[in-house]
């Protein structure tokens, strides 16, 4: 069938299916080359010594700036929801002992890296994205390139580094003010010692399920700076480009981490399970 004898009917259907079904297919894929292209630069310029460190720890910093207080700020509830919705169900059990096993399990191996990456997602992703289309649509990019700078190399392994780097430190801070907010919850509402308390907490929560969190949280922090780098490499329209990429970044990342949290988190129950230290 010729194109000029097909319906305008079938036309329409053929282009919403491609922009809508099939676009984000293609933009998987190539945000998933991204990632590889950035590993092996990363893993290049290390070998060659030409790693941008200055880029990188200027990005950590400002990543760190707007998250360390909005973590804070998120890891007292986590601890103190997981302290009262898991405390009355041991109360009624009759194993308030345990109160700090379980308190433990749930800030450590979800809350923490959950809460790091939807931080950086929302805050450090959004501005990355929105910094790299904003250099995009003013064809600060395509200089670059033009000059014989990779923007890879320059802008995005930076950015990766620093997410990668900054997720565990945000994971760990999570974690230890989580913990300390369900300890106090407990001890002064849910009646529990607190020596029966850090008891149960050592007893079940090993080095092993800390170090999940921090993998998890790297992990996240490498998929949240590549969706954001993608994002704004490839802006375009203007302003109007820039925050539409914005706020694909967010979302994606956000329903990117999830997914990825509960592949990891099937993996690791099936290889390492529940065991009392």
């Amino acid at each position: 069938m010729s194109r000029a004898s097909r319906s305008p009917a079938l036309d329409a259907f053929s282009a919403n299916f491609s922009d809508n079904a099939l676009g984000p297919v293609r933009t998987l894929g190539r945000t998933f080359r991204l990632s590889i292209v950035a590993m092996l630069q990363m893993a290049l310029d290390l070998v060659r010594g030409q790693l941008k460190v200055r880029e990188a720890v200027v990005m950590a910093w400002y990543l760190v700036s707007v998250t360390a207080l909005p973590a804070f700020l998120m890891a007292i509830p986590f601890g103190v929801i997981v302290t009262i919705q898991i405390g009355n169900i041991i109360n009624q059990l009759g194993a308030q002992s345990l109160l700090g096993a379980a308190s433990g399990f749930a800030v450590i191996q979800q809350a923490a890296p959950l809460a790091a990456g939807i931080l950086l997602g929302g805050a450090g992703a959004s501005a990355i994205a929105a910094d790299l289309g904003a250099r995009t649509v003013r064809e600060e990019i395509d200089a670059m390139r033009t000059m014989g700078v990779d923007p890879i190399q320059r802008l995005v392994v930076p950015r990766v580094i620093a997410a990668a780097v900054v997720a565990p430190l945000l994971a760990i801070f999570i974690v230890v003010v989580g913990v300390l907010a369900a300890f106090y919850l407990a001890v002064t509402m849910q009646g529990v010692g607190p020596g029966s308390y850090w008891q149960s907490f050592g007893s079940f929560a090993s080095q092993r399920d800390m170090l999940l969190a921090m993998v998890k949280a790297s992990i996240f922090g490498v998929i949240i700076a590549v969706i954001g780098c993608q994002r704004g490499l490839e802006a375009k329209g203007g302003p109007r480009g820039v925050a539409d990429g914005v706020n694909a970044t967010v979302v994606v990342s956000t329903v990117a981490i999830i997914g990825v949290n509960f592949v990891i988190t099937l993996i690791y129950t099936v290889f390492f399970p529940l065991q009392i230290g």
